[in-house]
């Protein structure tokens, strides 16, 4: 499998995308496999299960939206996001949907859609069964997929292999499965991270389309931090959590030129995080990066960059994405990137660890400044519970990007001050997540039966 950092920044809706991202994309995936094998048009009955954390968690996050929106054809990159909550109570009202946005099929989502409680699948927390069924009642096929972070599928005979670096594609001029790897490219080429990184992306695609799609994540990514100062209003949930994203851009503007705060820069950093993740948690449009549930903190660093660092440009913000895209790719291939897989080290953690990265590539950092600066990123998040309060990505996941984005600033600080050298390894951190990941109870994993989601009183 490989992994180019298209994969790993998608533009989607929220609000996660390992529960909403992904299983928009396994539905359509399975009804799609039906119609190339000619099935499509006896489809007579279709049935959905999920588990693990997509059953836990699932209607917190929208899953059950995202399944039914995914079978008729709908993707995370290109669906209307106002118009899902509408076409969804039709669903349910009407008892039919329309696969793949074609005739009209009986389909009662009480009934075919169903959570599978306490019961998993071998492979990942996020799995799910679709079987479809002729007019009959027999069997034409069952697809089980896993939903394995940052909006990534995999069905079960790829899940082993989602593992591999590059494996099967030898002819990037710069393979690497480790940091320790990559800054060896980089020293014995003479070229920074992001070099490394758009050398291999000219394998897959052009200059001008790679530079084409980077600038339109960077919009995407501005978008959802405007759209998040924009909007007001109660988040959607049953939380009844006040959108603040607003008010903070109104009194930070009211104040710009007129205060003396050293700290005004960190205020406008955790706004743009915030404003983020609001969106996320309405299910506004946001980038993956790497997921959803962390999507707040690049997008914050990367503004804070274009804001307040004195010469940012266009050609700096490619390189942030390039650079914080290498270490992206790391953590997915190496550890994870799904809440549900190692908690939300592998979530805020990781993006953090990227933004740190970027930061610090456009402030001039050498690969190994970089390479710091992604390590104490990641270091300072290991052991990162995720334990959404009603399995809603609101609480604590929104003020947590306001904090991871500040960690990566100050990360990034932190090593520019160095001269790239440290003791703890990028490799060394990310074997450490890994293995805590593992060793961390399920119960603070994406179920929402730990930490905060069982200690805090709903009212």
């Amino acid at each position: 499998m490989k992994i180019s950092v298209f994969d790993l920044y998608t533009i989607g809706i929220g609000p996660s995308s390992s529960h909403t991202v992904g299983p928009m994309r396994a539905a359509k995936r399975f009804l799609l496999q039906l119609q190339e094998a000619g099935q499509l048009d006896a489809l007579g009955r279709l049935s959905v299960e999920l588990f693990g954390s997509l059953a836990s968690t699932g209607k917190g996050h929208g899953t059950d939206n995202a399944v039914l929106m995914g079978l008729e054809g709908e993707e995370p990159e290109t669906v209307d996001p106002p118009s899902v909550l509408g076409r969804v109570a039709a669903i349910h009202e009407q008892h039919q949907i329309h696969p793949l946005g074609g005739a009209k099929l009986t389909f009662d989502p009480e009934t075919d859609l169903v959570f599978r409680f306490g019961e998993s699948l071998p492979q990942h927390p996020n799995g799910m069964r679709f079987t479809a069924f002729d007019a009959t009642g027999s069997v034409i096929d069952t697809g089980i997929f896993y939903s394995v972070g940052g909006g990534f599928v995999v069905d079960e005979t790829e899940v082993d292999a989602s593992d591999k670096l590059f494996t099967d594609v030898p002819v990037v001029p710069y393979p690497f499965n480790s940091g320790r790897e990559l800054l060896e490219r980089c020293e014995q080429n003479g070229l920074d991270i992001w070099q490394v990184v758009l050398a291999n992306e000219l394998t897959w695609h052009d200059d001008d389309e790679i530079r084409r799609r980077l600038l339109e994540i960077a919009d995407a990514m501005r978008a959802a931090i405007h759209n998040g100062c924009r909007h007001q209003g109660i988040l959607p949930g049953g939380l009844n959590v006040k959108r603040r994203a607003h008010k903070i851009f109104n009194d930070l503007s009211a104040a710009d030129g007129e205060t003396v705060d050293p700290l005004a820069t960190l205020d406008w950093l955790g706004l743009f995080a915030i404003a983020v993740n609001e969106e996320n948690a309405a299910g506004g449009r946001v980038v993956t990066a790497p997921t959803n549930g962390a999507a707040g903190i690049v997008p914050a660093t990367l503004e804070y960059y274009r804001r307040f660092v004195s010469g940012a440009d266009e050609d700096g913000v490619l390189r942030f994405l390039l650079t914080a895209g290498a270490i992206g790719i790391l953590f997915k291939e190496n550890a994870s990137i799904s809440g549900a897989e190692v908690g939300c080290q592998g979530e805020v953690g990781v993006a953090c660890s990227m933004a740190a990265a970027g930061l610090a590539a456009v402030s001039g950092g050498t690969p190994a400044q970089v390479e710091n600066a992604a390590e104490i990123g990641m270091e300072h998040h290991l052991g990162l519970t995720c334990d959404p309060i009603g399995g809603l990505v609101q609480i604590p996941c929104i003020e947590r990007n306001a904090v991871g984005a500040t960690k990566a600033l100050q990360a990034a600080r932190l090593a520019m001050r160095g001269d790239g050298s440290h003791q703890v390894s990028l490799d060394q951190v990310i074997r450490t997540m890994r293995q805590t990941g593992a060793d961390m109870m399920s119960k603070y994993k994406e179920t929402a039966l730990g930490g905060l989601a069982v200690h805090v009183v709903e009212c």
